[in-house]
C-alpha cells in the first residue's frame, strides 16, 4: 500500500514538474517571437519611415477635415442616383482619412523608391501594405448586415492579414498550439480554438446567406401558399445549419461516430423528458402540411379572436384586436376545435337580432332593415342581405339580420357596432320604436289596502 502511494506521489510530482515545464516553454517562445522582430525599429532608417507614416496619417487627417465637408455637400446635391450607389458614396465618405493614408503612402514609396534603395523603404512598404488590407477588409465585410459578426470577422481578417504580411502565420500557430492540452486522441488548444471559431463562423455566414436568398425566393413565389412557404424555409434553414456545423466539426477532425451511443441514449432521455415539447413540433410540422392555417387567417380558439402572425416550431402568434399577442401551442391547435375564418375563402356572415314594436309594420321594417345594413362600407352588396322575423316576444317582435363581410381581418366587433348604428338611424328617421320592457303600477287607497290585509289573514 505504501508503495502505491509512493508511486501516485511520484507521478504526481512528475505532471506538475510537466506543467511548469510547459509554462516556461511558452514564454521563452514569447519573449523570442517578440524579440526577433524587435530590433528592427531601432534602425536608423526605420526610425524615418516610422516619421514619415506618423506625418503622412496626419496629413490624410487635415485631407479628410478640409475636403470631407466639401465631398458631403456634393454627395447632397446628388438627388436622382440611385440608391446603392449613394450607400456606396456614404461608406467612402466615413473611410476618406483611411483612402487618403493609403493613397499618399503608396504614392511616398513609389517617389522613394526611384530616388534612392529599396531598402530605404521597406517599412513603408509594409505599412502600406497592411493599410491598404485592411482598407479593403473594412469594405469587404460591409457587406455582412449583423453588426456583432461584421466586426468578429473584421477583427479576424485584420488580425490574419497582419500577421500574413509581416510572414508570421507559422510562429503565431506554433505559439498558440503550445497552448494546450491532450485528451485521449484529440488535443485541444488555442489554435484549434481559433480554428474552430473561424471555419465555423465562415460555414455559419454561408449558410445563412444561402437560407436567406432562398427563403427570399420562395416568399416571393405567388404559386406556394403560405404554409408551404413556412414549411420550405424551415426545412431549409435545417438543412443548411446542420450541413455547416457538421462539415465544420469534420474539418476540425472531430470524430463523431463515438457520439453515435451517447446521442443515442439522449435522445431517448429528451424522448421521455419532452412529450410536449416534440408533440408540439410534430404538430406544427401537421399544420404546415395539411395547410389548415396559414399567416393571415383570421382564428377563434376558445376565448381568443385574432389573426394569425407567425407559424413557429412550437407555437403559432396570434395577434388580437387589442394587440395582445399570444402564443398558442400547436398541439392546441391539432386537438381543439378551432373556428378559421378564412380557410377556404374570406367571405363571412354576420347575425344580429333585433326587435320593434308591434305597432310597425314588420314588411317595412325588414325592408329597411336591408338598406340600413347594405349602406354601410365593409357590407357586401354582392351577396344578399336579409331580415327574418323569428319570433313575437312579450313586448317586440322579433327580428334577425343576416349579411356579408370579405375581410374578417379588419375586425368583427367593430362591423356589428357599425351596422347597429345604421340601424339605429334609419329607425330614427322612419318612425320605428325598439320597445323596452315596461311595469304598471296601481296605487290602492287605504281603505282597500285594509280589506286586503284582511283577506289575507288565516282564519282562527
Amino acid at each position: 500500500m505504501a508503495y502505491h502511494n509512493r508511486l501516485a506521489q511520484v507521478a504526481n510530482g512528475v505532471s506538475v514538474d510537466n506543467q511548469i515545464d510547459q509554462v516556461i516553454s511558452l514564454g521563452t517562445r514569447f519573449v523570442d517571437f517578440m524579440s526577433k522582430y524587435a530590433d528592427m525599429f531601432v534602425r536608423p532608417w526605420n526610425l524615418y519611415q516610422i516619421g514619415i507614416a506618423i506625418g503622412l496619417f496626419v496629413l490624410a487627417h487635415i485631407l479628410r477635415a478640409v475636403l470631407g465637408p466639401r465631398i458631403r455637400a456634393w454627395m447632397a446635391a446628388r438627388e436622382n442616383w440611385p440608391k446603392w450607389r449613394m450607400r456606396v458614396l456614404v461608406i467612402v465618405h466615413q473611410r476618406l482619412r483611411a483612402i487618403f493614408f493609403v493613397a499618399l503612402i503608396w504614392i511616398t514609396i513609389l517617389i522613394m523608391r526611384e530616388a534612392t534603395w529599396n531598402s530605404r523603404s521597406y517599412l513603408l512598404s509594409i505599412v502600406g501594405t497592411l493599410a491598404f488590407a485592411w482598407l479593403v477588409v473594412v469594405f469587404a465585410t460591409r457587406l455582412i448586415k449583423s453588426p456583432v459578426l461584421r466586426k468578429t470577422v473584421r477583427w479576424s481578417a485584420w488580425t490574419y492579414v497582419t500577421l500574413y504580411v509581416l510572414d508570421l502565420v507559422e510562429d503565431a500557430e506554433q505559439l498558440l498550439d503550445s497552448a494546450g492540452f491532450q485528451i485521449g486522441d484529440i488535443r485541444f488548444s488555442l489554435l484549434l480554438l481559433v480554428q474552430s471559431l473561424v471555419i465555423l463562423g465562415v460555414l455559419i455566414s454561408l449558410a445563412r446567406f444561402l437560407t436567406k436568398t432562398t427563403s427570399n425566393r420562395v416568399r416571393n413565389n405567388a404559386d406556394i401558399s403560405p404554409s408551404m412557404q413556412v414549411l420550405i424555409v424551415k426545412a431549409v434553414q435545417i438543412a443548411f445549419y446542420g450541413m455547416a456545423f457538421y462539415l465544420g466539426v469534420r474539418a476540425l477532425g472531430i470524430d463523431l461516430t463515438g457520439l453515435a451511443v451517447l446521442s443515442g441514449a439522449i435522445g431517448v432521455g429528451l424522448g421521455f423528458g419532452l412529450q410536449k415539447v416534440v408533440s408540439n413540433l410534430v404538430s406544427g410540422v401537421i399544420i404546415l402540411l395539411d395547410k389548415s392555417i396559414k399567416p393571415g387567417d383570421v382564428i377563434s380558439l376558445g376565448e381568443t379572436f385574432g389573426w394569425i402572425n407567425a407559424l413557429g416550431a412550437r407555437y403559432v402568434s396570434v395577434v388580437t384586436r387589442d394587440g395582445k399577442e399570444y402564443l398558442i401551442p400547436n398541439e392546441d391547435l391539432i386537438t381543439g376545435q378551432v373556428v378559421n375564418w378564412s380557410h377556404s375563402n374570406e367571405f363571412v356572415r354576420l347575425d344580429i337580432n333585433f326587435g320593434t314594436s308591434y305597432t310597425d309594420n314588420p314588411h317595412d321594417v325588414r325592408r329597411i332593415a336591408i338598406e340600413a345594413a347594405q349602406s354601410v362600407d365593409r357590407v357586401l352588396t354582392s351577396r344578399p342581405t336579409v331580415c327574418h322575423i323569428v319570433g313575437f316576444g312579450d313586448s317586440s317582435v322579433d327580428y334577425i339580420l343576416r349579411f356579408w363581410i370579405s375581410d374578417p381581418t379588419g375586425g368583427l366587433t367593430n362591423i356589428r357596432g357599425n351596422v347597429f348604428l345604421a340601424l339605429w338611424d334609419a329607425f330614427q328617421e322612419h318612425d320605428i320604436s325598439i320597445p323596452f320592457p315596461q311595469r304598471e303600477v296601481k296605487m290602492l287607497e287605504a281603505e282597500n289596502v285594509s280589506k286586503e290585509a284582511d283577506r289575507s289573514l288565516p282564519s282562527a
